[in-house]
């Protein structure tokens, strides 16, 4: 039994060797914190939104915004999505769950705010309609996927495709990076503003 949690482990290290590798995905992430830094400033928001565990990845990210990461300090304007269940079930019933986030991206979305659409094949339908709509609202587009990036990949203007195909090891990529961004722009915001 300890040597399959052991080959488990090695397994996510790799992707992680893989992504610390990779110049320009380093890159890429660096931009999404300097992005999502700038639009605070400019007093824009962050929206997130995922299915399944993509979906506790957007809220998890998104509490650690508005909540805290490691400073105590003011909180952040970010949202996860999916978050207001009378919301969601109706719109998933009157018009299809494929509509869930893009209907709420055009009521809410203003120009410059930032959305994060986490999915690990890169093509859910409801978060691609999301990004579609964002774009339409100029809002800055952000995907997290696995490898191909999938049908997202055209959508985003910085896309953090985690190089592997296997779902538990990218949502794993996903936290990960997520954790990096936060960290990333917390220290950008608050130590420039003091």
């Amino acid at each position: 039994m300890s040597e399959s949690v052991q080959s488990i482990l090695r397994c996510s290290l790799e992707v992680k060797e893989r992504i610390l590798k990779n110049p320009a995905l380093l890159e890429t992430i660096s931009g999404v914190a300097q992005a999502i830094t700038s639009a605070f400033r400019k007093g824009n928001r962050l929206y997130l939104c995922g299915n399944g565990g993509s979906a506790a990845d957007a809220q998890h990210l998104a509490a650690e915004f508005s909540g805290r990461f490691y400073m105590d300090r003011k909180a952040l304007p970010a949202e996860a999505l999916h978050t207001n269940s009378s919301y969601l079930t109706a719109v998933a019933n009157d018009y299809g769950y494929e509509w869930v986030y893009s209907r709420l991206v055009e009521g809410i979305g203003k120009p410059g705010d930032v959305l994060i659409g986490i999915s690990t094949s890169g093509n859910s339908p409801n978060i691609i309609h999301a990004l579609k709509a964002a774009k339409e609202k100029e809002m800055i587009t952000v995907g997290m996927t696995g490898d191909s990036g999938g049908q997202m990949k055209g959508l985003c203007d910085f896309l953090i495709n985690v190089p592997s195909d296997d779902t538990p090891r990218i949502q794993e990529c996903h936290i990960t990076v997520g954790h990096i961004i936060c960290e990333l722009a917390e220290r950008q915001f608050f130590n420039e503003a003091s």
